[in-house]
């Protein structure tokens, strides 16, 4: 039932923060929709037991991506002023009453011991989507499944693909500082024309 309830208000915070990011004509409110929706999408991420993911989505998206769209649009400037007028008089006491509401929720569901946050849907612990797997099949050599023998030496499976990507990754990141570091050298042709 926690489940339902969490998918029906997470939906409609991802709905209103998408439709928000389309409609809205101040930038800077757009860029609230979006924060919004990718911290409703990391709920729902954590719903599905892929904790790491719903941190990175966080960390990574709702963190150092909107800071950057916000320094841009904060950089490139908004040409009207805002009105500090209150057009909603009753939105903080609503906003209040809400965030009161979800805490006592939380709170009743935490202590009537109703609510787990590491369970599967069988009744067992799940272990797919925790830290602790990602990095046993990442880096570690004592779990069966994720091993390879190469050579006569026994590797993780994911750690190739992983040290490959973040190699792409470095390459990326040093072109791009290349290109816009890059001045194009004056022909001799043009200097003598001048």
């Amino acid at each position: 039932m926690a489940e339902l309830v969490i998918f029906i208000v997470m939906g409609s915070v991802v709905l209103a923060g998408a439709l928000g990011v389309v409609r809205a004509r101040n930038p800077v409110y757009a860029a609230m929709g979006l924060m919004a929706t990718l911290f409703a999408l990391a709920v729902f991420y954590v719903i599905h037991l892929a904790h790491f993911v719903a941190v990175v989505q966080v960390i990574v998206y709702a963190g150092a991506v909107m800071t950057l769209f916000l320094f841009v649009i904060m950089f490139i400037g908004v040409d009207r002023t805002e009105s500090l007028d209150e057009r909603l008089p009753f939105q903080r006491p609503i906003a209040l009453i809400v965030v009161i509401g979800v805490v006592v929720l939380a709170g009743i569901l935490v202590v009537g011991g109703e609510f787990t946050w590491i369970i599967g849907s069988d009744g067992q612990t799940a272990v797919n989507g925790t830290v602790e797997e990602i990095g046993r099949n990442l880096i570690s050599v004592d779990n069966p499944e994720s091993l390879n023998v190469v050579d006569g030496r026994i590797v993780s499976r994911w750690l190739l693909p992983f040290e490959a990507t973040s190699a792409l990754l470095i390459v990326a990141s040093v072109g791009a500082v290349s290109l816009a570091f890059y001045r194009p050298r004056r022909r001799k042709d043009a200097e003598v024309a001048e």
